[in-house]
């Protein structure tokens, strides 16, 4: 195997560069939910190389990414960043999900990377297995590109795999270049692109990566390699711009409980740089992004999502997230408990609908249809998500079978969000939020769905006390930093 991906086809024959001010395909004069003067080239080429650009055919350069190390203490970081894992033998996995969407193009780009059972480099021995079980180990790299189309790439040791105690900062190396030791923390890209041949390093600031499909999907349409490099300046994390960010979970998401744990890093922010894909060269300047994560022992016994980050009619920045799933409340017995929250940000503001200040319910189709409505005391909110897209199935982190096929995701939704001050009588007031996407990204995921899915959050009082009590515990820890635990 050559030392980089551009040596295994030809130079690029020919740059297809246009511009444009109108996004969603030049349609229609659309405010985006993210203001952006991106401007978007994207160059047909029959190469994939991560040091070499590619010229743009318009005299006015494309935007470049600006590298910025991840500093200490940065604003809008949410709890919860860093990497959760204890060191114990205890079933585990972490993911991440990051998306960057281009309005021009009304293409998106999702980039979702996992660990499994980071305490077992390799596949478990004779040994390890009967005392520990069966554990599926290893690291994944999955992209959901444009056109819906995608690229896996797994391996099931982790030797290579690292990730920050306290800051959404991981990488990892599949291949690394010859007689080149692989990254165990943030390097400068240069230094990236001489150490790793197939691998990714992510930040809250910078991502860069280049990997080539496996062979192990037969299933959905493929491409044979992705590389990319974009730098992002975050603009929401999870709360109002300004104040301390919210643990999406509530505090007791610190604790090993409500498994598995959610967490948006970055609601919002604006990315520049560039993704090669399916032979083309997307090149984008402030394009909305994306960011959150989960951990825990597997994913929920059954799950749905919605999230968007462009709108029509918006003024000013809005992001949407909103989700629910069936997961396993701790105990001897296989007791489960319907959990869904949603959460606005919205002109600054940061607007949460969750079971302890509220009611949240959902009608979740088996595919193509996505409803729900939640209040708390002060506003309602109601959004409607439809596709008429196949969707693609997408690998996830599972108690059975590791990562394996266990959701079906598109970014073609078509999105209605709606929301209102609440009246003193439980009515709708004032609306607030009016506003309509076809560039959401909508999910299903585990099962079975033999049907519409219509459920509502049911917490009891006792325990929305709890959780809804203003408890700081990463305030309480950064006191004691010693006894701080992995990932707050």
């Amino acid at each position: 195997m050559e030392s980089s991906l551009s040596s295994l086809h030809e130079p690029h024959m020919r740059d297809l560069t246009f511009r444009t001010l109108n996004p969603i395909l030049n349609r229609r004069n659309l405010n985006l939910g993210f203001r952006t003067n991106s401007t978007v080239s994207v160059s047909v080429s029959s190469s994939i190389s991560k040091t070499e650009p590619i010229t743009s055919s318009t005299p006015e350069p494309a935007a470049s990414p600006v590298y910025t190390p991840t500093p200490p203490n940065r604003d809008l970081r949410t709890p919860h960043s860093g990497y959760h894992f204890d060191g114990t033998a205890r079933k585990f996995f972490e993911g991440w999900y990051f998306k960057v969407s281009i309005p021009e193009r009304r293409q998106s780009f999702c980039f979702m990377y996992s660990v499994e059972n980071p305490a077992f480099r390799k596949r478990l021995t004779p040994l390890e297995l009967a005392q520990h079980g069966p554990r599926t180990t290893g690291v994944g790299a999955q992209i959901l590109g444009a056109d819906d189309k995608y690229i896996c790439q797994y391996s099931e040791e982790s030797s290579n795999f690292w990730g920050s105690r306290h800051e959404l900062m991981l990488g990892n190396t599949f291949v690394a270049e010859k007689q080149s030791k692989p990254p165990n923390k943030e390097v400068l890209p240069q230094e990236f692109n001489k150490r790793v041949m197939e691998g990714f390093q992510v930040t809250p600031l910078w991502h860069q990566g280049i990997i080539r499909d496996d062979g192990r999907t037969n299933y959905a349409e493929t491409v044979p390699t992705a590389s990319w490099e974009y730098s992002t300046r975050p603009i929401f994390g999870w709360g109002d711009v300004g104040s301390k960010q919210k643990p999406t979970a509530g505090w007791l998401a610190a604790f090993p409980v409500f498994e598995p744990h959610w967490q948006i890093c970055m609601a919002g922010g604006l990315s520049t740089g560039w993704i090669e894909w399916d032979g083309e060269r997307y090149e984008f300047q402030d394009a909305p992004s994306y960011s959150e994560k989960n951990w825990g022992g597997a994913f929920p016994r059954k799950w749905f999502w919605v999230q968007c980050n462009v709108f029509e009619g918006a003024s000013g920045e809005v992001a949407l997230t909103a989700g629910g799933g069936l997961r396993q409340i701790p105990g001897l017995s296989e007791t489960f408990e319907n959990a869904a929250l949603i959460g606005v940000h919205c002109g600054g503001k940061f607007y949460e609908f969750v079971p302890w200040n509220g009611v949240v319910s959902w009608e979740i189709a088996t595919w193509g249809y996505w409803s729900m409505a939640a209040e708390n005391e002060t506003h309602m909110v109601e959004l409607e998500a439809t596709t008429e897209d196949p969707g693609t199935t997408l690998r996830a982190p599972t108690s059975e079978a590791g990562l394996a096929p266990a959701c079906k995701d598109t970014c073609f939704g078509v999105l209605k969000l709606q929301m209102w001050e609440r009246r003193y009588d439980g009515s709708k007031g004032k609306m607030i939020l009016d506003v309509k996407s076809s560039m959401a990204a909508v999910e299903v995921g585990g099962g079975p769905w033999f049907s519409t899915w219509k459920g509502k959050t049911s917490t009891p009082e006792l325990l929305k006390r709890a959780i809804g009590a203003p408890v700081d515990v990463e305030g309480a820890y950064n006191l004691v930093p010693l006894f701080k635990p992995p990932g707050l």
